[in-house]
């Protein structure tokens, strides 16, 4: 746990010290992205790896945040830090409401729910296109701010306090029982744990990441849009990052948020064909390495 903190200030240092080594802003943009979808991919794994629970609906909540965010100042014109805390409380309401009934159902249906959910909030925003912009999407009048370093300090910022308070939820005694109803939900609650009760806190925690970190991207991008927040490729998109980085672990998604990103970037001059490639390469990762990134140095480590 030390060698991985130890790993993880150094690269955050480096990240820190980026704007400052002459890079490009268009490489700043996408170290921008990074720490945005890291955050997510953070927020997913605290309920797939520790609860054990599937949610196939990130985006849900990363669109709910973003929207709300985005309506406050379109419609408000409330101030950017109201905008974002009002974001952030839609994706936690609305969580809390999907989590409530859903985590009372075994099996596959939490999963279900949740891709249902993306569909419905699609659906939503293209039939009030009136208010939500439709497919063509919500432009604000605001931003975080013109300057691409600043905005990435934002993100940076995000990344970091997301990661610290979910690293310490997930290795306190609360992450230890959570891990616990996700391996054996009937023998924790034969311990005397309420399942239902922890889960439900863990999905209000990945919402509120979620949900801040959408509302945020909407102000650095400009635009709510349903291809770039809502869409279930999105939230396939953070599924994959989440567990190719590393399930159960907090950090790794965010190498595998860094992977997928970087790779789009790297293969765009080949058009449509780059999602392909950079699919399939994921899939060989994951087969090839099952635990991920960090499970792969924690393996040579060993070895």
């Amino acid at each position: 746990m030390k060698q991985q903190l130890l790993i993880v200030a150094i690269v955050l240092a480096a990240l820190a010290a980026a704007p400052w080594i002459g890079i490009s802003d268009y490489i700043i943009g996408v170290l921008t992205m990074i720490c945005f979808y890291g955050v997510f991919a953070m927020s997913w794994d605290l309920l797939f790896g520790y609860a054990g629970e599937v949610n196939f609906g990130p985006s849900f909540l990363i669109g709910l945040g973003a929207y709300g965010a985005g309506l406050a100042d379109a419609d408000l014109g409330l101030p950017v830090a109201v905008c974002v805390a009002l974001g952030t409380l839609a994706a936690v309401l609305g969580g809390l409401l999907l989590a409530i009934p859903a985590l009372r159902l075994r099996g596959p249906y939490f999963g279900l729910i949740t891709l249902v959910a993306v569909l419905l909030l699609q659906n939503a925003i293209v039939m009030f296109a009136g208010i939500t912009g439709g497919e063509i999407g919500l432009s604000v009048p605001d931003i975080l701010s013109v300057n691409a370093t600043v905005n990435f300090y934002y993100a940076l910022g995000l990344l970091i306090i997301a990661g610290t308070v979910l690293l310490t939820v997930a290795n306190s005694s609360f992450g230890l029982i959570l891990q616990a109803a996700g391996q054996d939900a009937i023998e924790a609650q034969a311990l005397g744990f309420n399942v239902v009760k922890y889960k439900i806190a863990a999905f209000i925690l990945s919402a509120f990441f979620s949900g801040l970190a959408g509302a945020m991207l909407v102000f650095y991008l400009g635009t709510a849009s349903v291809d770039a927040m809502v869409d279930i490729s999105v939230g396939i998109q953070v599924i994959i990052a989440a567990v190719l980085g590393g399930r159960r672990t907090i950090i790794g998604p965010v190498l595998g948020a860094a992977f997928l990103i970087g790779a789009g970037e790297v293969l765009r001059p080949l058009g449509q064909i780059s999602g392909v490639v950079v699919a399939a390469i994921a899939l060989a990762c994951i087969l090839i390495f099952p635990n991920g990134f960090l499970g792969l140095l924690h393996g040579r480590r060993r070895a």
